[in-house]
């Protein structure tokens, strides 16, 4: 948008607005203008964008509008802006909150800019890019320990409401932030503007606002704003990446909701739904996404994505398709937050495909699998504990169940963001600090302590 200000008011037109259906224009061209180009109109001092996304033939296109269509009209000439869509970046962007075009949505003074990057970029060359270099320690016990980030890797955060995944995401910012002096990208994807109101306020309010930038595609706009504003924010990282050769967290929230942008565009295209009523186009639609969240020598770029699951059917296709990029899956449970268990992550059903002796070295592997498979015959038991009592179970058995429940309290822990809220000071948990304490658990050392003693803290040596 910034450049179009920039631009000659004498441009020549390319085409006319013949037709407009919703968020969709079909624009008779003199020129056909490539795929994905951007187009614009100018109507009462008020510009509008739009992407091509179809040429029907000779002389018409189908474009998709970045904006609400509210005095578009028939007969409105449309200009060529030369390029795909393109957004100002610079180092100042740290700190701000801005929209897909990259505008400021904070009321502070437009971006001062270096330079103007097109958001359809192509991934890295595979010889640029590197792999998987080892494992991002985040403080929290139970991720770090059950199911680790990987460097450069993909995670998906999969949770309904209420269970603490906004929290989640802000503290792994805050991580980043603090132990690995890195920064951070928050793409907020059909984000309702309460919760994107309230969590620009808390990320001020925990400190780590200086070191983020956040842009939103609000619930409220285009099909085309919400289908596009992870590349946008994508394209941040990468340029943060590529000049401050730092740790990048990339957070996405919800990648569901950039599938049912897609789904709606290729509803407006006029395109035949596939399975279940997704758009043919899914697969490789997320694919473009996630294939440029790459790492280089330089710098990483570290993904958690926030994702929905529609009636908690993990083998829908838009879940399946998107759990074929991720390396880590971390799983939120309501269960876990009703017994009062924070972080509520489920340790049984969240995974990491790099769970292996090669990747995380003998002792973290063989302390991961130990307590694995304490909560895993705890959770076995539980129904028999319910009916007949604890004491009915074998010696064996409840010893394996006391210390289970010691370590499922031990991996709760009070968090930095919160610290406000909980009038506890947050706490982060080295690696090896985790490990030395499951050990301990694992050999009785603490079956002295009550669980009231595990709960709620950091490491048992301090």
């Amino acid at each position: 948008m910034n450049k179009l200000q920039t631009q000659n008011n004498n441009q020549q037109a390319i085409g006319t607005i013949i037709e407009a259906h919703g968020p969709v224009v079909i624009i008779d061209c003199t020129q056909l203008p490539p795929l994905r180009q951007a187009l614009y109109t100018r109507f009462d001092h008020t510009t509008y964008l739009f992407e091509v996304h179809q040429h029907l033939d000779e002389r018409h296109i189908r474009a998709i509008t970045l904006h609400g269509t509210a005095g578009l009209s028939r007969g409105l000439l449309v200009y060529d802006t030369g390029a795909p869509l393109q957004v100002p970046v610079s180092k100042e962007c740290l700190g701000r909150l801005l929209n897909i075009f990259g505008e400021p949505l904070d009321g502070q003074a437009p971006l001062a800019h270096d330079e103007f990057r097109n958001i359809h970029s192509k991934p890295l060359p595979l010889s640029e890019a590197i792999g998987i270099t080892g494992i991002l320690e985040t403080g929290i016990k139970v991720i770090d320990l059950l199911c680790p980030f990987v460097k450069g890797g993909k995670t998906g955060l999969f949770g309904g409401a209420g269970v603490g995944k906004t929290v989640l995401i802000m503290e792994f910012i805050h991580s980043v932030s603090a132990i690995h002096k890195g920064v951070s990208v928050f793409a907020g994807v059909g984000e309702r503007i309460r919760e994107a109101h309230e969590l620009w306020r808390e990320m001020q309010q925990a400190g780590v606002m200086s070191d983020t930038l956040m842009v939103f595609g609000q619930m409220d706009e285009s099909p085309g704003v919400r289908f596009r504003v992870g590349l946008s924010a994508l394209t941040y990282a990468e340029y943060l990446r590529d000049t401050l050769h730092k740790e990048v967290l990339f957070v996405m929230d919800n990648v569901f909701r950039f599938v049912q942008a897609g789904s709606e565009i290729s509803s407006l295209l006029g395109r035949m739904p596939a399975t279940v009523g997704y758009q043919p186009t899914l697969t490789s639609e997320v694919a473009e996404l996630e294939d440029r969240i790459l790492s280089t020598r330089e710098g990483a770029i570290t993904s958690v994505q926030a994702v929905y699951v529609p009636a908690d059917d993990m083998t829908d296709p838009a879940v399946s398709a998107i759990l074929s990029h991720l390396d880590t899956t971390v799983i939120l449970s309501r269960d876990q937050a009703s017994k009062g268990i924070y972080p509520a992550v489920d340790p049984l059903r969240s995974s990491s495909k790099l769970m292996d002796r090669q990747t995380l070295g003998d002792r973290h592997y063989s302390v991961a699998q130990a307590v694995r498979e304490h909560l895993a015959r705890y959770d076995e038991l539980e129904d028999i504990i319910a009916m007949l009592g604890v004491e009915e179970l074998s010696e064996a058995d409840r010893l394996i169940v006391m210390r289970a429940r010691k370590l499922q309290r031990y991996l709760t822990q009070p968090f930095s963001v919160l610290a406000q809220h909980s009038k506890q000071s947050g706490v982060s948990v080295p690696l090896k600090k985790v490990l030395t304490d499951c050990e301990a658990f694992l050999s009785g050392q603490y079956d002295n302590l009550s669980e009231g003693q595990c709960y709620m803290r950091g490491s048992m040596q301090d």
